[in-house]
This record gives structure tokens, C-alpha cells and sequence, in this order.
């Protein structure tokens, strides 16, 4: 039987062709019970992988993504599985289904099949503090995705518990600790929190639209000028 992190990417892998597929058709092909797919099935969804379907009607994803063919060097295919080990290590369940999702990918149809071993020789250990914030992750990208508004709970690094309603604009992740920047109501301006001091993360039922001084483009402006001005004063 495949382990259940391989199972998932596989499911993800046989429902996105935009077809309905049954439960027991994917649970033949993965030689599992349905039970076992129903199950995992709920899982991806629950992580934010955008599954459709019901029992008994059928399973298909949502917004199928198709790139052009395209040739990949060596090099290439080496820093596309280190930044896939990465994400499989240092993300949540969704993103790291994907990530194998893409390597698998990539192993199954390289032309030189030399050049999509089944291990490139990199072992990528996640800190704790990366793990502690992953649970809000889906949320967060979702959020991000359909523009809504979170309220968060907010341990700050002096212990400091504050209530902050958000307008989540990116994430990134800084090799110990993921940081989410928005613009914070509370603040009336840019902030960036890390994801692992978010004692609380929820939608609040409204939504948010690009508005000029509060996008992303300008948090990026914002964080530019602030760097040349630190540059001057030095």
C-alpha cells in the first residue's frame, strides 16, 4: 500500500484532468478501500486542495493549471527538487501534496530519464518554529487568493497579546519562521506578523478589494523606501 503522503498527490494527480472520477475507480487504481479515499479525500479538501464531488456522483479539481512544454537542464531539474524538498519539509499539507504532486510529475515525464532520479541527495529539516504556524497556512492563502479579511490573535515577541483585524497580502518564509504581510486596521498601516505567534487566525466574513496605499505593490514600495532610508542613515 502507498504511504498516505504518495496516496494524496496520487489523488490529486488522477482527479485533475477535469473528468468525474469515482471513489472506487480511484480506489482500484490505488488499491486502497473507498473508505480510505473518502477519507483522504476529506483531507485534501479540508487542506485547501480544490476538490469537487460528492459520494457516489464523483471527484474532480477545480482550476486546472496547463503549462506549455518546455525543456529543463540539469541544474534546472536539481533546483526545482531542492525547492521541492523544501516545501515538502517547511509547508503545510496542501503545499506539500503539491510539492510531491510536481515531482512526480517531473520523474514521469522527463525525457532523459537519468535526469529525474528518485532521490537528488538533499535532506531538508524544517525547524519547530516554522512548524508551529502551519496550521494557519490554508487559510491564510486562501484568504490572500479571494481577497478576505482575517482577525487574528497576536503573541508579539514581548509577550504582548494583542486583536488585529487584516488584510493578508503575501506570505514568506525566512528559513526559521513564515511572516505574513498585511496591512493591519488596528495599526492603520503595512505590518508583517510571524504565522507562528497567531494564537487565533479566522476569516471574518468581509471581504477586502485592491485599494490604492493598501496592495501589495505598495507594501513592496513601502519596504523599498524603508531600505533606502536605513542605507542613508548608515
Amino acid at each position: 500500500m502507498l504511504e498516505r503522503g504518495r496516496r494524496l498527490a496520487d489523488i490529486v494527480e488522477i482527479v485533475r484532468d477535469g473528468r468525474l472520477h469515482l471513489a472506487r475507480d480511484i480506489a482500484d487504481a490505488l488499491e486502497v478501500s473507498v473508505r480510505t479515499v473518502y477519507r483522504d479525500i476529506g483531507a485534501l479538501v479540508a487542506a485547501g486542495v480544490p476538490i469537487d464531488g460528492e459520494r457516489g456522483v464523483g471527484y474532480m479539481l477545480r482550476e486546472p493549471v496547463f503549462l506549455p512544454p518546455m525543456s529543463l537542464s540539469l541544474a534546472e531539474l536539481e533546483a526545482l527538487s531542492l525547492g521541492m524538498a523544501i516545501v515538502q519539509e517547511a509547508a503545510d499539507a496542501e503545499l506539500q501534496v503539491a510539492a510531491a504532486g510536481v515531482m512526480a510529475k517531473i520523474g514521469e515525464h522527463a525525457s532523459n530519464r537519468r535526469q529525474a532520479p528518485k532521490s537528488w541527495g538533499f535532506g531538508v529539516y524544517a525547524f519547530e518554529k516554522a512548524r508551529e504556524g502551519f496550521r494557519h497556512m490554508p487559510l491564510i492563502r486562501r484568504a490572500i487568493r479571494e481577497g478576505l479579511k482575517l482577525r487574528i490573535d497576536y503573541r508579539s515577541l514581548d509577550d504582548q497579546m494583542t486583536s488585529r483585524v487584516i488584510r493578508p497580502l503575501q506570505t514568506e518564509y525566512w528559513g526559521r519562521v513564515w511572516t505574513c504581510s498585511a496591512w493591519c486596521e488596528l495599526r492603520d498601516g503595512f505590518r508583517a506578523f510571524r504565522i507562528d505567534r497567531m494564537q487565533v487566525c479566522e476569516v471574518t466574513g468581509r471581504g477586502f478589494k485592491p485599494e490604492v496605499g493598501k496592495t501589495i505593490e505598495d507594501y513592496l514600495t513601502h519596504v523599498a523606501n524603508q531600505m533606502d532610508r536605513d542605507r542613508d542613515r548608515s
